[in-house]
């Protein structure tokens, strides 16, 4: 008399999650630049206006508003433009330098930049919408944390629809790195891999003030095994 061996069933399936948060750092990204025929006024107009703009965030940091701040060289560079027939014109002298400003005081950073943009020497690049690094880990676990609960709701549905036992969980992975083929249940020593990352995307608007909460969002692929009750 042969037994019956009741074969498990793999379950795949994807979770998914996301969280929501308001930012808690803003970049400013600023350019201070001129261009002139004479090369001494287009790099003296520049330097001008970048150290009238340094002074501003020397004292913005002293006031405690500034996560950080950092500023790059000067860069000096010539070109002869063309105008609307197609003739080429003077040599024209161009200079740049870039300033980044990290703020924590979000209500100061509308109307700072507000300030600092008027006339033709500062413009702003955009403005990127950050997190610290502590809530960042901590919203990006809870995210991940999210995706694997998504995954096992997900297998246990499909469990009870063609009425098998609990899903016991055989794989674990990040998006993308799962096997190509199933493992066993019980197989392989019965160890299970567990990867996980959370795939954050929480670039910001690029010009205004009063940002959208960041959207942290975490995705897991997983397989389980679920036998006949």
């Amino acid at each position: 008399m042969t037994r019956e061996v009741d074969v498990a069933t793999v379950i795949a399936v994807r979770g998914t999650a996301e969280e929501r948060i308001e930012p808690e750092l803003g970049a400013v990204a600023l350019s201070i630049g001129a261009s002139a025929p004479d090369r001494d006024v287009a790099v003296g107009r520049t330097a001008e206006a970048h150290d009238r703009l340094i002074a501003e965030v020397r004292e913005l940091e002293a006031s405690g508003a500034l996560d950080t701040w950092s500023a790059g060289q000067l860069r000096v560079w010539s070109h002869r433009p063309w105008n609307a027939e197609g003739k080429q014109l003077p040599l024209v002298h161009q200079t740049s330098a870039e300033v980044e400003v990290v703020f924590t005081d979000l209500e100061k950073l509308g109307e700072w930049v507000s300030r600092v943009t008027i006339g033709d020497a500062v413009t702003m690049g955009g403005i990127d919408w950050r997190l610290t690094d502590g809530t960042r880990r901590r919203v990006q676990e809870l995210a991940q944390r999210g995706a694997v609960a998504d995954a096992v709701s997900k297998a246990q549905v499909y469990a009870a629809a063609l009425g098998l036992g609990a899903p016991s969980p055989v794989e674990l992975a990040d998006t993308g790195l799962l096997t190509a083929q199933p493992v066993p249940p019980g197989g392989g020593g019965g160890e299970r891999m567990f990867a996980m990352r959370a795939a954050a995307d929480i670039a910001g608007p690029v010009t205004e003030f009063a940002p959208a909460k960041l959207v942290i969002e975490a995705s897991v692929e997983a397989r389980f095994a679920a036998e006949p009750q």
